[in-house]
């Protein structure tokens, strides 16, 4: 063998080893990389189904909580006054909604140890409807139990629609610096005729009836639209009065602005005979029930409604599906 083949002869060799040598890395790199994943894979997989456990013994301490929940205390045997709240605005869809006053109103009235009832308003007014429903259960279990005073108590603020429910109590308490009145009623929007107008857009409105579109914040006002609603609010405006009347009688000192939809200090207001006296509370449940015992019968928010307005919508369909999964053995 020649010196130049003998030189060829190592250089492929020493190459071919090179080769083997870089194949033999190559393979020991994708083992760890795919050993290394699978470790991490089991370790995702572990640590998922660790969650969905734990979020599946969560919701069943929620579900054991919920189930063994009473929306009203137990008294124990003790004679007290019961307190209903009334806080925010008056409407089906919140907290101060027909259904939940009147549950609550039920309960204390239904209660062998209710020597009297408490409503605490705190409220700017809301639906006449909700508060009208309100005012014809008070009605009812003040006949029904005519033993049990109910009293209104009044702390910031008791105007429309909160002073149409405070109207049907048997006396009506309020702080010395409480806003009390706003006997009206009110309908209000925009109108965005001329801005339009001046910046050249065009308004198409398809109705079938004449005036399914009145009140169309972006069409001129029809004058006999604008009269029929007038009609409906004065018409709602003299049920107000009417109730307000029947609950107050010949307390009611003040003329016809006590119906203009103004306002009056707590203080003022007993001079006009629209609230009886400046108490708090403990000081009616005190000086008129006859009792410090206080006890709240306001339904509460339900666990699981808490459970989804703190997690957000998100977190409960995340939990809804871990729920799922665990149940399953779907991954």
């Amino acid at each position: 063998m020649s010196e130049f083949e003998h030189t060829v002869s190592v250089s492929n060799a020493r190459a071919g080893a090179e080769q083997a040598a870089r194949d033999e890395w190559e393979r020991d790199l994708l083992n760890r990389l795919a050993f290394t994943a699978l470790i991490e894979q089991r370790r995702t997989r572990r640590w998922g189904v660790f969650f969905k456990f734990a979020l599946l013994a969560y919701g069943l301490v929620l579900l054991l909580l919920y189930l063994a929940a009473d929306n009203f205390p137990t008294t124990k045997g003790e004679k007290h006054a019961a307190l209903i709240d009334i806080q925010g605005a008056i409407s089906d869809d919140s907290v101060a909604s027909a259904d939940s006053i009147i549950t609550g109103l039920r309960a204390a009235f239904e209660d062998d140890n209710t020597l009297g009832v408490i409503l605490r308003i705190n409220s700017p007014g809301g639906s006449p409807v909700q508060a009208g429903y309100v005012s014809n259960e008070m009605v009812r279990l003040r006949n029904t139990y005519p033993d049990i005073p109910l009293y209104a108590v009044i702390t910031d603020l008791c105007a429309s629609g909160g002073y149409y429910i405070a109207a049907a109590a048997d006396e009506i308490y309020a702080d010395k610096s409480s806003l009390v009145g706003s006997i009206g009623v009110v309908m209000n929007g925009f109108g965005f005729v001329d801005a339009m107008h001046k910046l050249g857009i065009e308004r198409r409105l398809l109705t079938a009836g004449e005036h399914k579109g009145f009140l169309d914040p972006f069409s001129p006002e029809n004058p006999t639209e604008v009269a029929h609603v007038k009609s409906l609010l004065a018409e709602i405006h003299a049920q107000f009065i009417e109730s307000v009347r029947q609950g107050r009688g010949d307390r009611l000192t003040g003329g016809d602005e006590l119906f203009s939809g103004l306002i009056w200090t707590g203080e003022r207001s007993v001079e006009l005979g629209l609230v009886d006296g400046l108490a708090s509370s403990s000081e009616v449940a005190r000086d008129l029930i006859g009792t410090e015992e206080v006890v709240d019968f306001t339904p509460r928010r339900q666990y699981l409604d808490l459970l989804a307005e703190r997690l957000g919508t998100a977190m409960v369909g995340a939990f809804v599906s871990s729920l799922g999964s665990s149940l399953f053995g779907t991954n």
